[in-house]
């Protein structure tokens, strides 16, 4: 009976990709962080395309860490890659996201027409509910809320998706 071949799945994790898994989970963490540091310090209120954008980072967060916790206590090679492979497709998709707001914000195609819509809280005294209409201007996804070096938030989200992107799929192939 002939010996079949390692494939993909079967080969073993090199030595060093603890602190691989550890630094992409981190990565991702510091991103959403970020995120939600410019919302609730900064003042920068997201637009309803900003709020899809996160959604990709809130699934593969978990998912990130269930493979390191997976990789650490020796889980099925199978098992482990399958969860990167899983994080690399979020953070591609993420990618695609990113993409899309950033086309929106610098015209190239045309948003949804519902994007100033975010959900606030609704005041329960009239007068109340008529200053928060008067004070309340619904963030557009037309404009980006800051340009750092050319790129807005949309724009950094691609381009750090796609690193870490590449970071998954260097992890799940190497």
């Amino acid at each position: 009976m002939s010996d079949m071949p390692n494939s993909m799945t079967n080969r073993p994790f090199p030595a060093h990709s603890l602190r691989l898994f550890i630094l992409l989970l981190a990565s991702m963490c510091i991103v959403i962080l970020t995120a939600l540091a410019f919302e609730h310090f900064g003042g920068y209120q997201p637009c309803k395309l900003c709020l899809q954008q996160r959604q990709p980072w809130y699934l593969g967060i978990p998912i990130m860490m269930i493979a390191t916790i997976g990789l650490f206590l020796h889980w099925p090679q199978w098992l482990v890659r399958s969860l990167i492979v899983i994080v690399t497709i979020i953070l591609i998709y993420s990618v695609f996201l990113a993409v899309r707001h950033s086309g929106v914000e610098w015209g190239w195609w045309e948003g949804p027409s519902d994007c100033g819509a975010v959900d606030t809280e609704i005041a329960t005294d009239t007068d109340d509910f008529l200053k928060q209409l008067e004070a309340t201007v619904p963030p557009s996804c037309n404009d980006a809320a800051l340009r750092v070096l050319g790129l807005s938030f949309a724009g950094w989200n691609a381009i750090v998706s796609l690193l870490l992107g590449f970071l998954a799929a260097r992890i799940a192939f190497n």
